[in-house]
């Protein structure tokens, strides 16, 4: 028994939820947002909010109903207050700066890296140095897909710690070389 997929999901008010077989839609005062769950599980709506069951008794039903419930809790939350992720630039030159809709990183290379935003993101370049990079918007998975492929361009590495790294993430340090 999945003990995250028994707890039916609950909609708060201002937030207004609708099932249609398997599409769970929610609107919210953050935007709109839809999740299509898969067909071995049972979407319901009912007075406590939403539940899902498994269809049958097998490995992939079980499996797909405790990811399908928190999945449709994470459409509330979207709804809701909306998913951030924070982003430090370490480095001596390193920085990032907003060129129109397209984040600018100037991370070490000999060339400019321009990464692209897609729509349902938005991203805020702040600090002293322009170091910090904030992720923001409703779609969960997005978010941290964005915030993802930024860190990809440059990972912290474990000589001397440069890089872009998430907010509060831990690199373990190595000692160099001995002369």
């Amino acid at each position: 028994m999945s003990r995250i997929g028994k707890k039916p999901v609950s909609v708060p008010s201002g937030v207004t939820a609708s099932v249609a077989g398997q599409v769970v839609k929610m609107k919210g005062p953050k935007g709109e947002l839809s999740f299509t769950a898969p067909e071995d599980v049972k979407v319901e709506m009912k007075d406590g909010g939403i539940t899902v069951t498994p269809v049958n008794d097998s490995k992939k039903s079980r499996s797909m109903w405790g990811m399908s419930r928190t999945q449709i809790a994470n459409l509330v939350k979207g709804v809701t207050d909306g998913y951030s992720r924070t982003l430090e630039i370490q480095g001596v030159g390193y920085r990032a700066a907003m060129k129109g809709k397209d984040l600018g990183l100037n991370i070490g290379f000999s060339h400019d890296v321009t990464h692209k935003i897609p729509a349902g993101v938005e991203v805020k370049v702040s600090g002293a140095k322009q170091e910090i990079v904030t992720v923001s918007g409703i779609d969960k998975q997005l978010v941290g897909q964005v915030a993802a492929e930024i860190r990809g361009y440059r990972p912290p590495e474990p000589y001397q710690g440069k890089g872009i790294r998430y907010q509060g993430e831990y690199i373990f340090r190595k000692e160099g070389k001995k002369k």
